[in-house]
């Protein structure tokens, strides 16, 4: 079973980027995220890579969710 974790955007140049996930920047690569990504959007992250990009609510829906589980 593979989990990929919401993240935000924070930084971009080119096909990498710099995205805040859980308050934690990492370096990720946008090379296959299925839409444009830019500074500000949320993207899915599965092992460094954004592979779809989220509207705004889904991803503060999804890390709520995510934070409750691990209460």
């Amino acid at each position: 079973m593979c989990l990929a974790i919401p993240a935000l955007i924070v930084e971009k140049q080119g096909t990498r980027a710099k995205a805040d996930i859980g308050g934690v920047v990492r370096e990720i690569s946008l090379e296959i995220v299925d839409r444009q990504a830019d500074v500000g959007d949320y993207v899915l992250v599965h092992a460094g890579f954004a592979i779809h990009k989220l509207e705004k609510e889904e991803a503060e829906e999804t890390l709520r969710l995510i934070h409750e589980v691990l209460k």
